[in-house]
């Protein structure tokens, strides 16, 4: 469980395929990380698999490559992270689950004097639960959605703060994101759709 609150931006310092997917070595500025911790890597939960001075490594199989963009991961990538909540916390942002649901696209980015707005086109079952000032993560990034300005499209505001601690200040038309729709959106919405 995590907040949506990056803690860190890290660095993808090797990629590495293997017969069951593919490793991921980050460095990040974590201390007392251990071995099978979960850390949110862009809005996706992984396993630290083992650590090295400065760096975690985790696996990522191939359902996870399927519904994110790590296949596309290169050395020198910038990365948000942020480690797994523990009892007691503050939840800042909002209940993020690292159930990364599909990739979306930013359509626009317009800076404005205090923030930069940018529309992002999602799945259509991620469209389908979010509601204007409701919940969406974005890479991992807990963000309210400001308004749906076309069905499949959310509407983003990032402020001065989230742009300087997080990899989404380097976004631009066409970039391809991790998106994670409200948990609670998506468990109301089964409710009312499952049958009897």
């Amino acid at each position: 469980m995590f907040s949506g609150l990056v803690t860190a931006v890290g660095v993808i310092r090797a990629v590495s395929r293997t017969s069951e997917g593919l490793e991921l070595r980050v460095s990040a500025p974590f201390r007392g990380l251990e071995r099978g911790e979960s850390i949110a890597i862009d809005g996706a939960c992984l396993t630290v698999v083992r650590l090295g001075r400065g760096t975690f490594t985790v696996h990522v199989i191939d359902t996870t490559l399927d519904r994110t963009r790590f296949g596309s991961y290169a050395t020198g990538d910038r990365v948000n992270l942020e480690r797994a909540l523990r009892v007691g916390d503050r939840l800042g942002g909002h209940i993020v689950q690292g159930h990364v649901d599909g990739l979306g696209e930013v359509r626009s980015v317009t800076r404005r004097k205090d923030a930069v707005v940018i529309d992002v086109q999602v799945p259509r079952e991620v469209a389908r639960v979010s509601i204007p000032l409701g919940s969406i993560t974005v890479d991992g990034v807990s963000l309210t959605v400001v308004s749906m300005p076309a069905r499949s499209t959310l509407r983003l505001s990032l402020i001065p703060f989230t742009l300087e601690h997080t990899t989404l200040g380097r976004l631009r038309r066409g970039s391809v994101v991790h998106v994670e729709a409200d948990v609670l959106g998506k468990y109301i919405s089964r409710l009312l759709t499952r049958d009897s």
